[in-house]
C-alpha cells in the first residue's frame, strides 16, 4: 500500500491537526535539529501556517506519521516548493514524538514520502537541507541514496557556533536503482 510500510501509516495533514503540530513546533528540543529559526510561535501563527502554508497550497503536501500499533501521530513528512514543471520538490521530516527518535519511524516515513514522489508524482529529483551536526540524519539521508549537492557554509548559528547547512538530493533514477539492489 502506497502510504503504509511495516510500523507507519501516513495521512493527509488536516486542520484538526494543528494543535498537535503546534506543541511540536514550540518544542525546541524537536526544532533544534530541523528549524533554522529557533522561536515560539502563538497558536494563531501556527493555525495560520497549517492553513494558507500546508493545506491550501499547491506547491506543498503534509503527511502526519502514525505509528500503526499505538495509532499515535508521531511526526510529519512533507514535500515543499512542489515544482510540477521541472518535477522537483524539497522534503521535511519532523518526528514530533521524542519516544520515536533513534528507532528507525523516520527512515520508514521518508520511504513512503519518496515513494509518493517518485512513483506517484513522477518528480525528477527530491532535494533536502540538513543542519550539519545531525550527523544522525545525515548517515540516514546517505544511506537512503542522496547525495551531497553542496553546502551553505556557516548559515546556522546554534548551541554559541557557527554550522553549514548541507544540501543533498536524489533523483528518481537513482531511487529506482537503489531499491533494486535491496
Amino acid at each position: 500500500m502506497l502510504f503504509e510500510s511495516a510500523r507507519v501509516t501516513l495521512r493527509k495533514m488536516t486542520k484538526d491537526d494543528t494543535e498537535l503540530y503546534h506543541r511540536w513546533r514550540n518544542d525546541v528540543k524537536v526544532m533544534h535539529s530541523t528549524s533554522p529559526s529557533l522561536d515560539v510561535y502563538p497558536l494563531k501563527a501556527t493555525e495560520d501556517f497549517v492553513e494558507y502554508v500546508i493545506l491550501k497550497s499547491d506547491t506543498s503536501k503534509g503527511y502526519i506519521m502514525v505509528d500503526k500499533k499505538s495509532e499515535t501521530s508521531i511526526g510529519i513528512v512533507s514535500l515543499i516548493n512542489l515544482d510540477y514543471k521541472n518535477q522537483n520538490a524539497e522534503c521535511i521530516i519532523d518526528i514530533g514524538e521524542k519516544e520515536y527518535w533513534g528507532k528507525g519511524y523516520g527512515a520508514e516515513g521518508m520511504k513512503l514520502l519518496l515513494d509518493y514522489a517518485f512513483y506517484e508524482l513522477n518528480l525528477h529529483r527530491v532535494s533536502l537541507r540538513v543542519f550539519s551536526f545531525n550527523e544522525r540524519a545525515i548517515h540516514l539521508y546517505e544511506k537512503m541514496g542522496f547525495e551531497l549537492e553542496g553546502k551553505s557554509r556557516q548559515m546556522l548559528f546554534r548551541d554559541g557556533k557557527w554550522h553549514d547547512i548541507i544540501h543533498m538530493g536524489i533523483l528518481q533514477e537513482e531511487y529506482f536503482m537503489k531499491k533494486e539492489t535491496e
